[in-house]
């Protein structure tokens, strides 16, 4: 996937003459995969249980409205807050995360306790959710929203070079004990490892894609005008020829967190065990004393709760919320999390292999649209790489004698 990924953007930056890997370009990448990658997360673990969520676009699409009627009308004009009150953009948050756990509960209950298949409730969620939120913003798109909660969507929110190069050296310190440790354990416990200086070149392409991409966040300049306004509000007055680059975006952060924590569940937790052990044998990990419909019901849950999580940043991003916010989302998060490894037949699947999937479409997407590709053709390549990817992972597992 890492590859691929490599292979496509040079690809689209000599088509592009070199706009595609413009720090410009590559943050806005960034900043727009987020949203999806956060869900793809999610979606790993219900893939891997052998179930789907095609509702989560629909589930983005109603958390994001009530997050946005809760700042622009029930908080404000109901309640009487001011926007910029510290109250508003926690609980917006809130009512974001709430709502779509719920509803990624409700419908891990009907596919887990009341036995329908997982892809009907959510194909009914897809059409029930959207709509729900269409009455309930009365087809409004729903703005100005609370500064506070603009800072998780991208330009809005960055930590700035500084702290950015803190981040990144903090991440690459933590990439080369992973995977250093990882080897001394094998090491102890008499499985095979990569040749040193295999791990060595694996430590120093880490290394240097951490630090090189934090360098070209950091090269994307804030426009002169919005530092003026910087200054103008602090009561200042900007130095003639200064500049600031943006840095890492707080909602990538946002996303790496999850990606940490993501990981973490699956691989240290009986609550990860227990997903792949039932996504590799349901009846096996029945008879073990699984209760896998309590475990689809939190797996659905956790996949809403990213659902609500993504609303908020998608909504902090396009600073309003609007009808088609989220729309054909769940076939981008599906898409990613399958180009990134994730089998169809459940129980394999990685939390970093499904980030990178999401990378690697919105960068399709975009750099079709930088040369000029109508979105239909767009669309139809996006489908043509999933059914390749699909048909590679098929090819693969033959060959390793797994089904």
């Amino acid at each position: 996937m890492i590859g691929a990924l490599i292979l496509i953007s040079l690809a689209f930056n000599i088509a592009t003459g070199g706009l595609f890997l413009s720090p410009r370009n590559v943050f806005n990448i960034t900043i727009q995969t987020v949203s999806v990658a956060i869900m793809a997360t999610g979606m790993v673990f219900v893939i891997v249980t052998r179930h789907i969520d095609l509702s989560v676009g629909s589930i983005l699409a109603f958390a994001s409205a009530v997050a946005g009627v809760l700042q622009v009308r029930w908080l404000t004009q109901d309640l009487g807050l001011e926007l910029g009150n510290p109250l508003i953009a926690p609980i917006a948050i809130l009512g974001a995360l709430l709502v779509g756990t719920l509803i990624g509960a409700l419908n891990g209950w009907l596919a887990g306790y009341q036995n329908i298949p997982s892809f009907i409730v959510t194909l009914g969620g897809l059409l029930v959710w959207r709509n729900v939120a269409w009455y309930l913003t009365s087809g409004q798109t729903l703005g100005p929203l609370d500064r506070t909660l603009l800072i998780f969507g991208g330009a809005e929110g960055t930590l700035g070079p500084t702290w950015s190069w803190i981040v990144a050296v903090v991440a690459a310190a933590a990439a080369v004990l992973a995977i250093w440790n990882g080897r001394r354990n094998k090491a102890r416990h008499g499985f095979p490892v990569k040749p040193a200086w295999a791990e060595v070149v694996l430590t120093v392409v880490i290394v240097g894609a951490i630090l090189g991409f934090i360098a070209v966040l950091n090269a994307y300049l804030v426009p002169e005008n919005k530092l003026k306004r910087i200054f103008e509000a602090r009561g200042e007055t900007m130095p003639e020829g200064y500049t600031a680059g943006y840095g890492l975006p707080i909602s990538v952060l946002i996303l790496i967190v999850v990606a940490i924590v993501m990981t973490v569940i699956a691989r240290k937790t009986r609550f990860g065990r227990y997903i792949f052990a039932t996504g590799g044998n349901p009846d096996a990990a029945l008879l073990s004393g699984i209760d896998t419909r309590w475990l689809t019901v939190k797996v659905f849950a956790l996949m809403g709760f990213m659902a609500g999580l993504s609303a908020v940043v998608a909504q902090a991003r396009l600073q309003n919320h609007t009808n088609d916010i989220g729309f054909q989302d769940e076939l981008r998060v599906i898409a990613a999390a399958v180009i990134g490894g994730t089998a169809l037949a459940g129980g394999v699947g990685t939390i970093y292999g499904a980030i990178l999937g999401a990378f690697i479409v919105q960068a399709i997407q975009s750099g079709m649209g930088m040369v000029g590709v109508d979105t239909p053709l767009q669309n139809i390549v996006v489908g043509l790489v999933l059914v390749v990817a699909v048909w590679i992972d098929g090819i693969y597992r033959k060959r390793l004698g797994v089904r």
